[in-house]
């Protein structure tokens, strides 16, 4: 089992660790429930250093990332960043990604921790048939970076004490390349995964201790805590966030998944499975992934039965928990597609009760 440059300070802070993706992880601290208020209300900070992280450099790197990816690369600009997903080949989904884009030829591909072996083995496959050098054009330096994640309202400003240059009016899935707290070069950029605001810092090793303790510092005034990653998959499923492993996998596909709205269809973009993809949009899919909240009292959980009113069954739980903020259980699942409607009553299976919900449209927090 791996650590992260910053596993030290989690065990020093008495974080409960679990294994996770290969990873020494910290999953709490002093409590979900108040991490996640403190990320919803304040500012916390997440070890994502188990991330993966894989450069795609030269003047093919366009050209092939158009291929392996569903969205459209040719879209993006110098510090601009695209969420997508890798098609496998069969309709489904080998992970989902963020693509941030340097200049015209050189692309930061963050991939899913859990997948890095996976989606490695992918794009090599792939990159032999486009004329990529492997370990010179397409490079995994995922053992080799570091990343934090500071989350919340006030995470920027103290980002912003760290840097001698603006950054707390970014806009939304953009990055630069800035010195931050006397480490040059490191990678801010505002994506996060949940919806509360904030940013993540992208550095070499190195330099994790060094920046580890300048964010502390910075935050210190307002309330800083490190924060585990049970209270980042509560923050991201009241977002409707998709977990892979759990929501989007090798047996979904991004229209199923309703991630149409990163499948680009522009002529010239032949990336893998688009005849399938866009088979699937023409002419519609058979199940599809729904928000729903719980009526009656009861938390859903990963892989409870969803029924219609008779009983019979129409889909099951991909993620599910009891929503620190709305006090209220919430989940994501796939649902035949005549139940995916927006307020369309469906049943989940607790414990051999049938307890109420109701689809709704995600994000199920407004803020």
């Amino acid at each position: 089992m791996k650590n992260t440059a910053f596993t030290k300070y989690h065990i020093e802070a008495g974080a409960k660790m679990a294994p996770f993706a290969g990873y020494n992880m910290p999953i709490e601290f002093t409590g979900i429930n108040e991490e996640h208020a403190t990320v919803r209300k304040g500012v916390g900070v997440f070890d994502v250093s188990h991330m993966g992280e894989i450069w795609v450099k030269g003047p093919k790197s366009e050209a092939f990332l158009q291929k392996v990816t569903t969205n459209n690369v040719a879209a993006l600009y110098d510090g601009k960043v695209q969420y997508s997903c890798f098609p496998n080949g069969k309709g489904g989904i080998v992970d989902d990604l963020l693509v941030y884009r340097i200049n015209a030829t050189t692309y930061l591909l963050v991939v899913n921790a859990s997948n890095i072996e996976k989606d490695w083995e992918f794009l090599c496959r792939h990159a032999e048939s486009e004329g990529l050098e492997i370990g010179r054009e397409l490079y995994n330096a995922s053992d080799e970076i570091a990343q934090l994640a500071i989350q919340g309202p006030l995470a920027m400003k103290v980002v912003q004490k760290l840097c001698n240059e603006p950054v707390e009016d970014m806009e939304y899935y953009t990055f630069k390349k800035v010195d931050i707290a006397g480490i040059k070069d490191a990678i801010l950029s505002i994506t996060g995964y949940t919806g509360a605001g904030g940013c993540e810092i992208y550095v070499a090793n190195e330099d994790a201790d060094q920046l580890w303790k300048a964010v502390f510092e910075a935050g210190a005034e307002y309330g800083i805590c490190p924060i585990g990653l049970g209270a980042r998959d509560t923050l991201r499923l009241e977002m409707g966030f998709c977990l892979y492993g759990n929501d989007i996998d090798d047996t979904t596909s991004p229209i199923e998944a309703g991630l149409g709205w990163i499948t680009k269809f522009v002529e010239g973009k032949n990336f893998i499975d688009r005849d399938v993809l866009e088979q699937q949009k023409k002419e519609g899919v058979s199940k599809k992934l729904v928000g729903f909240e719980m009526i009656d009292r009861g938390i859903p959980r990963h892989g409870y039965s969803l029924t219609n009113e008779a009983g019979e069954i129409i889909g099951h739980v991909t993620s599910g928990t009891q929503s620190p903020s709305l006090k209220k259980g919430i989940g994501m699942g796939y649902v035949q597609t005549p139940y995916s409607q927006i307020g369309t009553e469906i049943f989940v299976e607790i414990r051999g009760r049938k307890l109420k919900a109701q689809i709704v449209k995600p994000p199920f927090y407004k803020g």
